[in-house]
């Protein structure tokens, strides 16, 4: 079993170093939107709630530790902003609450994120099947609380429907930090924002044949076609019929039915095979 990051520590210690003092926020948050940024919080009692109200936060964060404060959830669920609930170590029973309680205090927007409590954690254990299922059973957005290291269960996860995707960020990983082991620099988060908008993308729809944009290669599949001279009464042979490209001839499929077959006309080498000529 991977040990935690943060084995040892109490929880007062830990927090101590993690939190954000409630000074730092207004001028996070006003650097944040002259960047074309949306920047919230997360708050973990309701005088957080009160003090994030003040600077008219957009959307709010309940931290998976937090999914079982249900008084705490009404209370974010009541301001009418946006809801995003960490699902980590919750039964479904658990989440169920939560989601009730969250709708019946008025949150019409709300994200559930997978999440797998252990930092870091690991591919193994990060389950994103859940995404779909979880989308399904409560019938909301769903997504992806990711503390893995890398990019490739975040991609996984959108390919799997997950419409949000949580990653920790850091400058630099050098610079320390509680969870800097699994964070991501800038030309990894960069990466990370690419390479699962292009996994977004690919999704579509169940579709099969051509395309809008493959309906020009289509004359590239291989035809039937004459590869030698022809007269009027001259039956086709594997040395003068042919399955060569481009298409614009008979499918290959019919290549033993015109074995055997005459021709109604003289016919020079290179012409593409049609039901015309035959007979």
């Amino acid at each position: 079993m991977k040990k935690n990051l943060w084995s040892g520590q109490s929880l007062y210690d830990l927090y101590k170093q993690a939190h954000n003092p409630w000074e730092w926020h207004a001028p996070i948050m006003n650097r944040a939107e002259e960047l074309g940024l949306i920047c919230f919080s997360t708050p973990f009692d309701e005088t957080a709630v009160e003090f994030l109200e003040t600077l008219d936060v957009p959307a709010y964060k309940i931290a998976s530790f937090e999914i079982v404060d249900l008084p705490l959830i009404q209370k974010v669920a009541a301001t009418g902003k946006p809801l995003i609930i960490s699902t980590g170590m919750a039964t479904v029973s658990e989440i169920d609450e939560a989601v009730r309680t969250a709708r019946d205090a008025g949150c019409q927007d709300l994200v559930l994120l997978k999440c797998t409590s252990t930092y870091p954690a690991s591919p193994e254990n990060s389950n994103i099947l859940t995404i779909p299922h979880m989308r399904e059973l409560f019938g909301c957005e769903a997504g992806l609380s990711d503390h893995t290291l890398g990019i490739g269960t975040a991609i996984a996860a959108v390919a799997h429907g997950a419409s949000l995707i949580e990653k920790h960020f850091t400058l630099s990983r050098a610079d320390g930090g509680v969870d800097s082991a699994f964070s991501m620099e800038p030309d990894e988060f960069r990466m990370l924002v690419e390479e699962t908008k292009r996994a977004w993308q690919s999704l579509g729809c169940v579709q099969y044949g051509p395309g809008e944009d493959e309906e020009k290669s289509v004359v590239f599949r291989r035809s039937l076609y004459v590869a030698e001279d022809m007269q009027a009464g001259d039956f086709f042979t594997k040395e003068n019929l042919r399955s060569i490209r481009p298409g614009m001839g008979l499918a290959p499929k019919y290549y033993k039915v015109l074995l055997g077959k005459r021709v109604n006309r003289d016919v020079r080498k290179g012409t593409e095979v049609s039901w015309e000529m035959i007979g």
